[in-house]
């Protein structure tokens, strides 16, 4: 298909054939969330589950993708399945308008290759991970703050969240909000986290699986510690 054809090269035939088969579930369609659902939609990632109970607010519109002055009350999900079916009809987006938590979370999350985390709070950021290696699925976190990011890989039983907040609950007092978030820190931490989606479902590239990429925007520091 024409509108895949800049994929190749980077990505072959074959698996361009694995990613419309692939099954991707991104909790979260805010900052994160936008732009990973976006990136995902473009390569030609055959099926998306997008999950969010949020609506828009007019804060949202200095780095939320979908976010736009006539959509202000809307909800988040809903607003990105609609862009999204223009961006790319012939993959399918399935918009779940609710908030993820642990009564929901594994009917919610199972049945995916590969789950994203594009989410802002610990608490939810755990049972995702607990989660996710009951199902014996992957997934991708990503965190922003002000000019910072991080994005890690994380396989069932790597538990790479306990090392990352040793302190769990106690870190989640709003790291956005104090930080600030600027409009360029979400899509390059999305495209990141997209890029090991990716290398996870065409099982190719080096991944950052039990190591944690580290951006400092604000001085061009990009460092990769091994956990």
């Amino acid at each position: 298909m024409k509108r895949y054809l800049r994929n190749m090269e980077a990505i072959t035939a074959e698996e361009m054939e694995l990613l419309k088969k692939s099954r991707v579930c991104v909790v979260g369609c805010g900052g994160l969330g936008g732009y990973i659902i976006e990136m995902l939609a473009r390569v030609g990632v055959g099926y998306i589950k997008a999950i969010d109970g949020d609506v828009f607010d007019e804060t949202n519109l200095n780095r939320q993708l979908v976010s736009h002055s006539q959509n202000i009350g809307k909800s988040k999900v809903v607003e990105t399945k609609r862009r999204i079916e223009l961006v790319n009809p012939y993959i399918c987006i399935e918009a779940i308008d609710t908030m993820l938590d642990k009564s929901n979370v594994l009917s919610l999350l199972k049945d995916h290759d590969v789950i994203v985390d594009a989410l802002d709070n610990f608490k939810t950021r755990k049972i995702i991970q607990d989660s996710s290696k009951k199902l014996n699925i992957p997934m991708i976190h990503g965190a922003i703050g002000g000019f910072y990011g991080q994005v890690t890989t994380i396989f069932p039983n790597d538990n790479t969240l306990d090392f990352l907040y040793p302190e769990g609950n106690k870190v989640d007092k709003g790291i956005e909000k104090e930080l600030g978030n600027p409009s360029f820190t979400p899509p390059l931490i999305a495209a990141i986290q997209v890029a090991e989606v990716i290398k996870v479902l065409i099982k190719r590239g080096e991944l950052l699986r039990k190591k944690v990429l580290l951006i400092d925007l604000l001085n061009n520091s990009y460092d990769i510690i091994e956990l």
